[in-house]
């Protein structure tokens, strides 16, 4: 069952990003469909993400006052909600913010795992900075289905990627999170290559506290995995474990003996 859509409260667009290369960020929804369990923004939801999501009353009147005294550079999308989650088909937030950002001489970086980023392709691509990225976690159709059922399979992922870099679009990925002995970093990569042009691949850690999400994660862990479980745990807990040091080493090779530009933040 598809979530309610309701209006947000009163509240910036905007956002300071502390990403590389942007210096605001926005998110087009209030919440998001996929409710991937690992998500680290389950902690910060409004609602329950699965029954009510919320979107900016006039989400294209309030983006052009909010950037009407800043000069043109590229908006980050993407933080805390997909800027393409399903019910992007119906409200077309994402592309409302987009055609303005476009008509002020702004760009948009987009992060997603929907290839329903196809859509506005004819949009980022007259954007002198417009770039989009997917974020990939698992190869395999089971684990994906344990921990990110809401989101479309790997394969149109990558779909997406190829289709906006023979558009000539800048493209990235992130593999994003890698669990210790789950997620195949190298086989993932494989994919990825031929159509990303930046590649970040990002450790999960586990900090202290019972957050949702790792709540979520636990569960999984045990139900699906007991064998692994004391093994992940030693991971999580510190990034001094040997595995995160032998993964490092692998993906430098791969990365090296290709000449690609990987970022490794395991």
């Amino acid at each position: 069952m598809a979530p309610e859509i309701s209006h947000c409260s009163h509240r910036p667009l905007l956002r300071p990003c502390t990403l590389e290369r942007f210096t605001h960020q926005l998110d087009p929804y209030i919440g998001c469909e996929h409710y991937c369990y690992y998500c680290y923004a389950l902690d910060r939801a409004e609602t329950d993400w699965r029954k009510e999501i919320r979107i900016y009353p006039d989400i294209a009147a309030q983006l052009s006052e909010e950037i009407k005294d800043l000069p043109p550079q590229t908006i980050y999308m993407g933080t805390h909600t997909d800027p393409y989650q399903p019910c992007e088909a119906v409200c077309k937030q994402t592309r409302k913010v987009l055609e303005v950002l476009l008509d002020a001489g702004f760009s948009a970086g987009i992060l997603t795992k929907s290839d329903l980023a196809v859509r506005d392709l004819d949009i980022i691509e007259k954007m002198r900075d417009g770039a989009l990225s997917v974020s990939v976690a698992f190869s395999d159709p089971h684990t994906h289905a344990l921990f990110e059922a809401n989101t479309q399979e790997t394969a149109r992922r990558v779909a997406v990627l190829k289709t906006y870099k023979k558009a000539g679009v800048r493209t990235g990925a992130l593999i994003c999170p890698v669990i210790p002995y789950i997620t195949d970093v190298i086989p993932i990569l494989e994919m990825l290559t031929p159509h990303a042009d930046t590649i970040w691949v990002y450790g999960l850690s586990m900090p202290e506290g019972e957050g949702q999400n790792l709540g979520y994660i636990r569960e999984i862990l045990h139900r699906h995995y007991p064998g692994l479980v004391n093994k992940i745990q030693r991971c999580l807990a510190s990034k001094q474990d040997s595995y995160w040091a032998e993964l490092s080493g692998q993906i430098r090779q791969f990365r090296d003996e290709r000449d690609l530009d990987i970022r490794i933040h395991v």
